[in-house]
């Protein structure tokens, strides 16, 4: 699982998932955090309006009362305003608050200045009233109440010093700090980010996968040139690259063929003159020449045919295949063998697909006189195996082996027959086949060649 996770975010659409998720919950908790703010100022505002139209209310109130009013007024206040004790002392002036005030009674000249809160409370007042909430049973927090000592002139000259006290201020928790918002967050966002970064990588996807299979099939499948402007151009250049590409191999192939043709007829030629010389040492080596460079023409000529077949893709059963490849070889006196059998059928270009495997047992049998097949179902890949019993090759040449017309003379000498072109041309027709070839030391000895079909395999 762990190997899985970090694969994933090793992808490109792992990393796109991150920089989204991330990028989309920072954007939210930024927003949801200034829009936080911005209602915290509005409802401060709210409550300075509020305290405002109390003073007025209370001194346009003093200012209509009676002498008997306006003793029981002083006495008494009102909601959140009251007249200031003597002993009240004032803080700093809070400018703010005076200029509100003076848009509302500019002509009682009002004063505003801090004052502790307990300026503000009724002498009776119980300490732990209304003024405190429990934010403990309530999802809120509690902003402590703003004091003002308020000096401002009456309609009779006289001027009054006013205590007035704004309400608490409740504001909801931040959102953007709570568990519960955050986890709904983290979902949301992952559910918009997975598809996106998933949809956004699969077309560099699709180009790796269509390179990767150009790489054993120029007859390969083009891309399709669908989607944003990026990705159709990008899909265009690729399918004119596979069309040079097939046109340069067309071209190379077509020579080689037309070379290796037209070198049959002097070859004719020579080989009936080699026949009239009267030294027969001679003649045997120089007929021996004669043989090599035969045999190099005709596997140029195979090797062109590999890279130039427009073979159908057909269902066919391997199993039969190689059992008919085996008897073959024993028909002809050689030692070859079925080590196992897969009981499927495989969609790949038949002919391509025998000649492959029979230039696989012609080379086993070659360097080491005997030849085990075996076929096997893995997943749905199917493996065939073709092993010999001879002295294998150098790990380090392992690959070497591939590249045309290499030789290991010290194990795969010219008198043990082949010129350097048999695994060079069953890699060309496995490629065909969309399969890939390896060969490998066996632990028990000898050489194994694995051939991994990969083309829609299903059981008989």
């Amino acid at each position: 699982m762990i190997t899985r996770l970090r694969g994933f975010f090793n992808s490109m659409s792992g990393r796109m998932f991150l920089i989204l998720l991330f990028g989309s919950g920072i954007s939210a908790s930024v927003a949801l955090l200034l829009a936080e703010t911005s209602r915290r100022s509005e409802l401060r505002e709210f409550h300075l309006e509020r305290s405002a139209d109390r003073i007025q209310d209370f001194v346009t109130l003093l200012n209509k009362a009676d002498e008997d009013l306006r003793r029981q007024l002083s006495v008494d206040g009102a909601r959140g305003i009251r007249v200031a004790r003597s002993s009240a002392v004032a803080g700093a002036p809070d400018p703010a608050f005076t200029a509100r005030l003076q848009r509302r009674l500019h002509l009682q000249n009002p004063h505003a200045q801090d004052a502790a809160s307990d300026v503000c409370r009724p002498p009776d007042h119980d300490h732990g009233g209304d003024s405190t909430i429990s934010s403990k049973a309530s999802n809120v927090i509690l902003q402590p109440p703003d004091c003002w000592l308020v000096s401002v002139s009456l309609a009779d000259g006289s001027r009054v010093r006013l205590a007035a006290g704004s309400p608490p201020l409740i504001i909801g928790r931040a959102h953007v700090f709570d568990p519960l918002y955050l986890v709904a967050l983290a979902l949301g966002a992952a559910a918009i980010a997975f598809p996106v970064a998933r949809m956004a990588a699969a077309p560099l996807a699709r180009l790796s996968k269509a390179a990767t299979d150009l790489g054993r099939n120029l007859d390969s499948e083009p891309l399709p040139e669908t989607g944003p402007d990026e990705v159709r151009n990008a899909s265009r250049a690729f399918n004119a690259m596979q069309q040079r590409l097939r046109r340069t191999i067309s071209e190379r192939t077509h020579m080689l063929a037309a070379i290796t043709h037209d070198l049959q007829t002097p070859l004719t030629r020579l080989r009936l003159k080699l026949e009239n010389i009267d030294d027969a040492d001679l003649k045997g080596r120089l007929m021996s020449d004669w043989a090599a460079m035969q045999a190099l023409i005709r596997e140029g000529l195979d090797l062109a045919r590999s890279e130039d077949t427009n073979e159908l893709f057909a269902l066919l059963d391997l199993d039969s295949l190689i059992e008919s490849i085996v008897s073959d070889e024993n028909d002809l006196g050689r030692n070859a063998m079925v080590s196992a059998t897969c009981g499927r059928d495989v969609r790949v270009r038949p002919q391509a697909l025998r000649r492959c495997i029979a230039n696989l047992v012609d080379n086993a049998l070659a360097y080491a006189g005997s030849v085990e097949i075996g076929a096997a179902a893995d997943g749905p890949h199917t493996v065939i195996t073709v092993r010999d019993h001879g002295p294998g090759i150098p790990e380090d040449s392992l690959e070497a082996v591939f590249e045309p017309l290499v030789r290991l003379e010290t194990s795969r000498s010219r008198e043990t027959g082949g010129i350097g072109l048999g695994l060079t041309i069953a890699r060309a027709l496995a490629a065909k086949n969309g399969a890939a070839l390896h060969l490998a030391n066996h632990p028990g000895g000898g050489l194994i060649a694995t051939l991994t079909l990969d083309s829609g395999a299903r059981p008989v």
